[in-house]
């Protein structure tokens, strides 16, 4: 398992905090490559930085659990993003993402982008599926 994955590594993030089980804070460049004809930020870009963030923190919520021995698989089952303002090429946006509940099987969590000014510009929740995972690989979380 490569950490970090490719997709986070093309879109620039970086995690800059997941020392709390269940929550991580993600940067990522407001790149004009994600930008649309307008020059903002497409929305699918802003998906997938919440997808990444939310991902890692039901991964490392999971593993305080020792869900899965501490070996855990994260898989998301659905996602729901709210655009709440557009977002122009140019700066840095910051995804805070937490496990607002939980189980063996699923995670229920949270994300919050905010931009270089602390504006939220898109909010997300999302359900993950929660295995067991076997092999060599720690994965990163």
């Amino acid at each position: 398992m490569q950490v970090p994955p490719n997709c986070d590594l093309t879109l620039g993030m970086v995690c800059l905090d997941k020392s709390e089980p269940g929550h991580t804070v993600w940067r990522m460049p407001a790149d004009e490559r994600f930008a649309n004809p307008a020059g903002l930020v497409q929305g699918g870009f802003l998906a997938a930085f919440c997808d990444s963030a939310m991902g890692a923190a039901s991964v490392t919520w999971a593993r305080a659990r020792r869900l899965g021995g501490g070996k855990v698989s994260s898989a998301n089952a659905e996602l729901k993003i709210s655009f709440l303002a557009p977002v122009r090429a140019g700066g840095w946006l910051t995804c805070t993402a937490q496990v607002v509940s939980g189980g063996t099987r699923v995670a229920f969590v949270e994300a919050e982008v905010v931009d270089a000014h602390e504006r939220p510009v898109a909010r997300a929740s999302s359900t993950y599926i929660l295995a067991p995972r076997n092999g060599g690989a720690e994965d990163g979380g």
